[in-house]
C-alpha cells in the first residue's frame, strides 16, 4: 500500500462520493520513469479524483491509499503487455513466413507491428473497464487535519528589543 498527503480542493460529482485532491509531487516520484505522464503533468502539483471513503470536505488534509498491487498490474498492462505482444507477432510471422514459403523477415515485422497494435487496442478497452472498478482507484482513508494557507508559510522568528 502506497500513502500519499494531500489537500481536498473539490468535490467530486453530485453523489458520486468522491473528492479531487492536490498532493506535492514525492521523492518516489522523482525516480519514477512515468512522472511527466502522470496526472498533472510535469510540474511539482498533481491532482487526481478519489474515492472519499472518510467523508472529507474541501480544505481537509488528507491522507490518499493507492493499492500498490492494481498499480503494478496497471504498469504491467502499458509497459510490458505491448512488448509481448509485438515479440509473440514476430515468433508468429516467423513461424508463418517459414511454413507458407514466403518471406519470414516481411510477415515477422508485420505480425508484430499488427500485434502490437492489437495491444493498445487491448489497453484502451482494459483501461476503460478498469477506471471503473474501485481498487484502481486512490481512496482517501484518514483526514489529518484542516488546511489553512497561512501554515504554509514560514514563520520567521523576530529578532528584537
Amino acid at each position: 500500500m502506497a500513502t500519499e498527503e494531500g489537500v481536498v480542493f473539490k468535490m467530486g460529482g453530485s453523489g458520486a462520493g468522491t473528492a479531487w485532491v492536490r498532493t506535492t509531487r514525492s521523492s518516489a516520484c522523482a525516480s519514477c520513469s512515468s512522472k511527466d505522464a502522470c496526472q498533472g503533468g510535469g510540474g511539482k502539483e498533481m491532482e487526481v479524483e478519489a474515492i472519499n471513503s472518510a467523508d472529507a470536505q474541501v480544505g481537509d488534509r488528507i491522507v490518499l491509499n493507492i493499492q500498490t498491487a492494481s498499480l503494478l498490474k496497471a504498469t504491467f498492462l502499458l509497459y510490458v503487455f505491448p512488448i509481448l505482444a509485438l515479440i509473440a507477432g514476430a515468433v508468429l510471422g516467423q513461424a508463418v513466413g517459414v511454413m507458407r514459403g514466403a518471406d519470414p523477415s516481411g510477415l515477422s515485422a508485420l505480425f508484430g507491428f499488427l500485434f502490437f497494435g492489437v495491444a493498445f487496442i487491448v489497453i484502451r478497452i482494459t483501461g476503460r473497464r478498469l477506471s471503473t472498478n474501485a481498487s484502481y482507484q486512490p481512496e482517501i482513508i484518514k483526514i489529518r487535519g484542516h488546511h489553512s494557507p497561512s501554515t504554509d508559510a514560514l514563520v520567521q522568528p523576530q529578532t528584537g528589543w
